[in-house]
């Protein structure tokens, strides 16, 4: 049967690079005694695929961990015997069973939602709240946005004002305008002592993919504020599949209703 698993990274887990983080996994279901399914052929290994892997340092409330299994048990008891031998800045936050339909999270994945926020001990005019707001309403009344985007072979101006969805200068901004709750719940694994300063929703996935850290630049470059990666600390609160009715949260997609 197949499985979605929704877990956080934070603390120093965000600097394990995606392929530690499969292998951990991997390890974590062999001493949880989870019975994965694997594949055929001369060199069988567990069928397991992420959602869209964070970059190296970016914290997540929201990462998603797609498994075939041969036996299966209640969500929270799963939830809870993987959770049993994770350390504490992984963590499983939901576990759900799929639709045999269900499409792989990585193909389904159409937005996510992030905080940018200011690491402790560090400053920035993106702190003085008034000014970011303002800076923000004014960022998106543009008719576009160009980035010159890098490739390892070459470097184009695109456009990217359509793959930003919401951006606000604040949490609770933010919240209300995408009609969605993060604030509030004292579950954020983002180091309480961040100060987030723009919230955004972006276009992610296979086809147009928005990263965070871009839009974060052009901001500044937008504002008139000198940019510096190692000031801010970027946080995935969210994924989205797409459908008729808007962004739906990746752990409702294609979930069985038990």
């Amino acid at each position: 049967m197949k499985a979605r698993i929704k877990f956080t990274k934070a603390g120093s887990m965000r600097f394990i690079g995606h392929l530690d983080v499969m292998r951990y996994f991997q390890k974590a279901m062999r001493r949880a005694e989870i019975n994965v399914s694997y594949s055929q052929g001369f060199s069988p290994h567990q069928l397991m695929s992420f959602t869209s892997p964070l970059g190296i340092g970016l914290s997540s409330d929201a990462e998603y961990l797609d498994i075939t299994l041969e036996e299966t048990d209640t969500p929270n008891v799963m939830a809870d015997r993987i959770n049993a031998v994770m350390n504490d800045e992984i963590r499983i936050k939901g576990f759900t069973y799929l639709k045999d339909s269900a499409k792989p999270s990585m193909a389904a994945l159409a937005a996510c939602d992030y905080i940018i926020a200011v690491k402790p001990g560090k400053s920035s005019p993106l702190l003085e709240e008034a000014f970011t707001k303002e800076k923000t309403y004014n960022f998106m009344l543009q008719d576009k946005i160009e980035v010159l985007k890098k490739t390892k072979k070459s470097e184009k101006l695109i456009d990217i004002k359509q793959g930003i969805y919401n951006m606000a200068g604040s949490l609770e901004d933010f919240e209300e305008m995408a009609a969605v709750k993060f604030a509030g719940n004292g579950e954020l694994c983002l180091d309480k002592e961040c100060k987030a300063v723009l919230c955004c929703r972006l276009a992610s996935g296979s086809v147009v993919n928005i990263k965070p850290g871009l839009v974060l630049e052009e901001f500044c470059r937008f504002a008139g504020v000198s940019y510096d990666e190692t000031v801010y600390q970027v946080h995935r609160l969210e994924m989205y599949a797409e459908t008729g009715g808007g962004f739906v949260p990746m752990m409702e997609y294609d979930a069985v209703q038990l």
